[in-house]
């Protein structure tokens, strides 16, 4: 429609102006206004009251998460600095420093060929990376958030598949470090991944992951992921030096954070 010329019909010619309306064409011309006006409303309410098992408004937070990689300046998805009460081994408190941020990008060549093949059902909207350091800069660890394309039935799946199969303590499944040059890890490469944690999410379009190493490039042969590395007992050199709790402290985090911020974005004003 353009306003300011008449309507013109499918075939080129111009409308027919209005005919006069009867009473009865009036009154109910109102009655489908007003039921109109219900359903619309009511279409409204259960978009904001979607059923979802978390609470209201769970349907609206899934999509805002997945807005949040293009909404949320950089300082705030990955701030400067992390504090970790409790997080380190005997609940340690632990502070993490950010030394370097990747530059958003896609998923080509991020992961290796078969944790790609693991993701691909739920497909790469963005890749968003940073790498941090403990206080002794002994550690590094890289935090990544991968936003999918996948809906919440995807995400769901995903997550189902990793819980049934395992697939978050597979060492062929170890996503890739970001290695920063003149940071304390530019030798943090594949080979120096000591421990690891990921996490699909289900009420968010986004995998969380962190994988951990130490800061002088000393290379591992087997890395362990977190919940192996933080048990009661570990006995290995990843396990020994806390770099379990490095990395499942650190996507725990990111994860609370991400979820805190898309539900405060869906909070209706009162």
């Amino acid at each position: 429609m353009s306003f300011g010329e008449p309507e013109r019909y499918a075939g080129g010619g111009p409308s027919r102006p209005f005919a006069r309306r009867t009473r009865a064409q009036v009154v109910a011309a109102a009655v489908c206004l007003v039921l109109g006006t219900g359903l619309i409303g009511g279409a409204v309410t259960g978009a904001w009251l979607a059923d979802g098992p978390e609470g209201p408004g769970t349907r609206h937070a899934f999509t805002v998460a997945g807005d949040l990689w293009h909404d949320v300046p950089v300082d705030q998805l990955f701030p400067p600095t992390v504090q970790g009460g409790g997080a380190g081994p005997g609940e340690a408190d632990r502070v993490w420093t950010r030394i370097a941020v990747a530059p958003d990008s896609g998923c080509k060549g991020a992961f290796d060929a078969l944790l790609t093949r693991v993701l691909t059902p739920v497909g790469c909207e963005r890749l968003l990376r940073a790498t941090y350091t403990d206080a002794t800069q002994s550690h590094v660890t890289t935090v990544g958030l991968l936003f999918t394309e996948a809906d919440a039935a995807g995400m769901k799946a995903l997550a189902g598949r990793f819980d049934r199969e395992r697939l978050d303590r597979r060492g062929d499944l170890v996503p890739l470090p970001y290695a920063a040059k003149g940071t304390a890890a530019e030798g943090f490469g594949p080979e120096q991944r000591a421990s690891w944690a990921i996490s699909v999410l289900t009420d968010a379009p986004v995998v969380v992951y962190a994988v951990s190493g130490w800061a002088d490039g000393r290379t591992v042969d087997e890395p362990q992921p977190a919940e192996d590395a933080m048990g009661s007992g570990a006995t290995t050199a990843p396990a020994q030096a806390g770099l379990g709790h490095e990395a499942r402290g650190l996507a725990d985090r990111f994860e609370r954070a991400l979820r805190k911020r898309a539900g405060s974005a869906t909070e209706r004003p009162s």
